[in-house]
């Protein structure tokens, strides 16, 4: 799909009009550890009724949440597995939202906007059962451009497409079985980077080169603790490569917000900032974006 070029849209404000969704500001701040007041992560679900919704996670020591809010009927209740990100792009009528989902075997595009035009599902195509996750990274601040989806299988292996025309296998890696969850943490000219906690308890970062063939280096940022996470959500946090992440443990239905300084292995700060006082009874959680050119994740 061809994005829409928004002359004056300003960075981070998004609103949904004309629906109960509003994802929230896109995080700003000057420091990880001066300015977590100010940032937001847009946490997003596929309820079980099959609606879409989106709070915001606010920083702060408790962190806050605002009452999500719902688009209903959006899915078919329970066909949703996974859910790669989605963007919410303003127009003049109303607000485009697309991304991916994974229903049972079958990868789907899908877009909508409830204001201009009926909502397009678009299947992909099959084999994907045995995938646990899937993410977009589209880089294109400037040059060289790309555009990868990573996926993860149930085997540990991790997967990359390079999306243009269609989907072309781009490599693959091995080794990752015990990873529970992965989430996009920077993006570049040459490289991706992953934040993913693992079973164990270990927290790592996987850095992808765009290179090929694909080789990821991966390295520990905590040995422990971080094993109670099934989804990471991730947003930008500051202007030094700072990020926050909201960890979700669907066993309690409870999420636990963390400020992180720039991604450097075992040296990397992270702030605990506290459990978020909301409820997380969802199956399938996502971040909430904004379109690529306003999205610069830098926190590795």
């Amino acid at each position: 799909m061809k994005r829409r070029k928004m002359v004056g849209l300003v960075a981070g404000v998004v609103a949904l009009a004309g629906a109960a969704l509003a994802p929230a500001a896109q995080a700003t701040g000057t420091t990880t550890a001066g300015a977590t007041a100010a940032c937001t992560t847009r946490v997003g679900s596929v309820t079980a009724a099959g609606g879409h919704s989106a709070a915001d996670v606010i920083a702060g020591t408790p962190p806050t949440m605002t009452k999500p809010g719902v688009e209903p009927g959006v899915y078919p209740p329970g066909k949703v597995r996974v859910s790669t990100q989605f963007i919410a792009e303003p127009n003049v009528a109303g607000v485009d939202r697309y991304g991916y989902v994974i229903e049972g075997d079958s990868l789907y595009y899908h877009f909508y906007n409830p204001s201009v035009t009926d909502p397009v599902l678009k299947r992909v195509g099959g084999g994907w059962t045995n995938f646990t996750a899937l993410e977009i990274s589209s880089y294109t601040q400037a040059k060289p451009y790309h555009t990868f989806a990573y996926g993860l299988r149930s085997d540990g292996t991790l997967f990359r497409w390079s999306l243009g025309s269609g989907w072309k296998a781009a490599g693959s890696a091995t080794g990752f079985a015990s990873v529970k969850s992965i989430a996009l943490i920077s993006k570049t000219g040459t490289y991706d980077t992953f934040l993913a906690n693992t079973r164990g308890g270990a927290l790592y970062t996987i850095r992808i080169p765009v290179s090929a063939p694909m080789k990821p280096i991966v390295k520990q940022v905590r040995a422990k603790t971080w094993q109670g996470f099934e989804k990471l959500i991730v947003e930008k946090c500051g202007k030094s490569g700072g990020t926050m992440v909201v960890g979700i443990d669907e066993d309690t239905n409870s999420g636990y917000a963390y400020a992180f300084g720039h991604a450097n292995g075992t040296a990397t700060v992270i702030n605990g900032l506290g459990k978020v006082n909301g409820t997380f009874a969802d199956d399938v959680y996502f971040r909430w974006g904004v379109v690529s050119d306003l999205d610069p994740i830098n926190g590795e």
